[in-house]
């Protein structure tokens, strides 16, 4: 359930609610999308039949109670070999392609891959919508990671939708899981590892799934014993597989786990050596078992085997400290040290552990920074690279409430990866003169989604220059004009300014791009009428800031790269112990330009596979039961210009005349072209409601209502 849903239940069953289920049949997904596209679009609507009959809809993509969409994986090697695009997942797919980053990850040294291993996995996640929830697990500390494995015991791990819109928004790559374990797995590996023709089979089934799901390659764990036929044919499906993943979607990754050795053996070797270098030549790395020793790390830094692809070793960290292990916990900074030194890449297994092992879930984001902090030492941090416009609210995809422009629409926890933002740095520094500061992010207050970014702090009598709080570090091509609009709430007693470093853009092309020299400069505040803030209002619309100051400069620049954003934090008054909160709502750059395209239009607005709820929320005895719409809604937009949709709804018609046309009221959010209504209370028929999807662009910019989306939708009984 998206943070702007109007939520009924979770689950009927759960609250003793037996209601009669109606659905539109259809025979298969792909009968659906036609049915969609059989919709013209210059119809005066959709009419419906309420017609109760079972749902058609697959239970494994859909939840039984709700009809929400649900991500999930695959159980076994006859559901791997009977996939087919038509009968997938739409809802699961990502919407955000990968973005551009500097480094890019061929180029980087000494990589981080994220294993992400939770509680059995597909949690609060597997809610493509997202859902409510007081006190969710999530990632946000992106910049210090290259590669993102989500990892389940199930057979094919496909990673959900929300993980992948949230890492590819960072520039980092995501990987699902290929895992065969017991003696399940041994006789899985018997039927698919026998011949070339059977192996061929698989790997295509997990390019296809990788592909039409938009995540970037595999982690294949083979947790069993294998037949002298299997471990022989194991390296060709790795390069079979590697190299079809590299055809279809250059950038991918396929990563061998440490576990089964050439002799077929499970024996976990905790580095790379002879007994598993053929899987590691097979395709673009091994994710090492976890009982390493520093001397498993020095014999490596001379094996020839390693020569050349040192970055593509990943030495295994289990932050739970299973087994015999250096580090964990709150000292994985001590595996990390010790890997660095060596000069290999690394893959830390459940981090989650920051919110799984404490009892207290509201200590979450503290115990999360904190373990990233202390890593933070031996880790590279990459860059956005993206071109403009650059924009954050800082949203970490999870809060206590939603805000929409300094408002707060919706108070409930929620959770949605979808909507989380490019992530600001994290940090607490100490002063001198026992001065302080800290960036977090802060939940009590936002301007858009569910945090703003908090620089706290005290500036002590000493100090006498303006502290720098650094916000981001990007590789950002800036415009010859381009707009720096900065949303924020200051304390009392000091002043706020922004601070930019820039360099030449030519010199960021290289791989010593972190010496480049940097210019520092704050951009010039324009005046309240002047024109370019006003053109800026206008396209906004109105602000009200409610608290908030909004803030417009200019920069006119040529060539050149942004590389940080930083903020100036001064002292008003005289020298004394200054404690101070700057709580920073939304930072957008933009090319002044592009302020001058007209918005684009939703076209093609459809709806499909309609279920009908009836007897819902009622006492049993009740004459008047509600009657709850369920429908999925399909539109054409370019995805690369919203922030998301928001989905209305409203009665045009109803069965007493008397009672006039409703206003629109909002269903949710929509991160992509598709959104599934779930449970929305509508009149009994027969009625004419209203649909409609309006685009909220990346800047915020209004969108005339010419421009947004609409539907009729008529329905009825069914004639007795």
């Amino acid at each position: 359930m998206d943070a702007g849903k109007l939520p009924l239940r979770r689950k009927r069953q759960a609250e003793g609610d037996e209601g009669d289920v109606a659905v539109k049949e259809r025979s298969s997904e792909g009968s659906r999308l036609e049915s969609c596209l059989d919709q013209p679009k210059d119809s005066d609507g959709v009419h419906e039949v309420v017609k109760y009959t079972p749902s058609t809809l697959p239970a494994k993509h859909y939840d039984a109670d709700t009809t929400e969409p649900i991500s999930c994986g695959l159980e076994t090697l006859e559901e791997l070999l009977s996939w087919k695009r038509s009968e997938a997942n739409p809802f699961n797919v990502a919407a955000v392609s990968l973005a551009r980053r500097e480094p890019p990850l061929a180029s980087s040294p000494c990589r981080t891959l994220v294993s992400h291993d939770m509680m059995g996995g597909y949690l609060d996640d597997r809610f493509v919508q997202g859902t409510d929830a007081e006190a969710p697990y999530a990632f946000y500390h992106w910049q210090y990671i290259d590669i993102f494995n989500y990892f389940t015991h199930k057979m094919v791990t496909i990673p959900p939708a929300v993980w992948t819109n949230a890492a590819h928004k960072h520039g980092v790559v995501v990987i699902g899981t290929f895992i065969t374990e017991w003696s399940d797995g041994a006789v899985t590996c018997e039927a698919f590892l026998k011949d070339e023709e059977s192996y061929r089979a698989v790997a295509d089934k997990l390019v296809q799934i990788s592909h039409y799901y938009g995540f970037d390659g595999w982690l294949v764990n083979i947790e069993n014993t294998l037949s002298e036929v299997a471990v022989k044919n194991t390296p060709l499906f790795l390069r079979y597989l590697t190299d079809q993943m590299h055809e279809r979607m250059p950038g991918s990754l396929v990563l061998w786990y440490d576990s089964v050795i050439e002799k077929g053996h499970l024996q976990w070797q905790n580095e790379l050596n002879e007994s598993n270098r053929v899987f590691f030549d097979a395709c673009d790395g091994i994710f090492t078992n976890y009982n390493w020793t520093e001397q498993n790390l020095e014999w490596m830094g001379g094996y020839s085997g390693a020569e050349g692809r040192k970055a593509d070793v990943y030495i295994g960290v289990d932050v739970f400290a299973r087994g015999k292990v250096v580090g964990g916990m709150f000292e994985t900074n001590k595996a990390l040290e010790v890997i660095r030194k060596h000069n290999f890449s690394t893959a830390i297994f459940a981090p989650g552990w920051v919110y799984e092992a404490h009892d207290d879930k509201t200590e979450f984001r503290k115990n999360q920074d904190k373990f990233w902090a202390l890593l933070s030492d031996h880790l590279y941090v990459h860059r956005p690279a993206s071109p403009l416009p650059f924009i954050s609210s800082f949203c970490q995809g999870f809060g206590k409430a939603f805000y929409w422009r300094g408002q707060r629409e919706e108070k409930r926890g929620w959770f949605n990866l979808s909507t989380q933002e490019i992530q600001p740095l994290y940090y607490h520094t100490e002063l001198e003169g026992q001065g302080w500061l800290r960036s977090r992010g802060c939940p009590e207050d936002a301007w858009n989604g569910g945090c703003s970014l908090l620089l706290e702090g005290l500036i002590p009598a000493t100090h006498t220059s303006p502290v720098c709080a650094k916000v981001f570090s990007l590789n950002v091509p800036l415009a010859s004009k381009t707009l720096v609009a900065l949303i924020y709430k200051p304390s009392a007693g000091i002043t706020i300014s922004l601070e930019l470093k820039t360099t030449d853009a030519s010199l960021c092309t290289h791989l010593n791009a972190e010496d480049v020299k940097l210019t520092s400069l704050s951009p010039a505040l324009l005046a309240e009428g002047d024109q370019l803030a006003s053109h800026f209002s206008q396209l906004c619309g109105n602000l009200n800031p409610n608290g908030w100051t909004v803030r417009c400069s200019q920069l006119e620049l040529s060539g050149c790269a942004l590389r940080e954003v930083c903020f100036s934090i001064q002292r008003d008054g005289v020298p004394q112990d200054t404690p101070f909160t700057c709580r920073v709502g939304e930072i957008m750059l933009l090319d002044v330009a592009s302020m001058q395209f007209p918005p684009e239009q939703v076209k093609g607005l459809c709806i499909y596979d309609v279920v009908w709820l009836h007897g819902a929320g009622t006492s049993p005895d009740s004459t008047s039961p509600y009657l709850h719409l369920n429908a999925t809604l399909r539109w054409d937009y370019p995805p690369e210009l919203v922030r998301h949709f928001r989905v209305y709804w409203r009665r045009l018609r109803g069965p007493v005349p008397q009672v006039p046309e409703g206003q629109l009221s909002l269903v949710g959010r929509a991160y992509s072209n598709l959104f599934r209504i779930t449970e929305l209370a509508v009149p009994e028929p027969p009625s004419v409601l209203e649909l409609v999807v309006e685009p909220v662009t990346r800047e915020g910019f209004l969108v005339p209502e010419s421009h947004w989306g609409r539907r009729r939708f008529s329905y009825k009984e069914e004639a007795q």
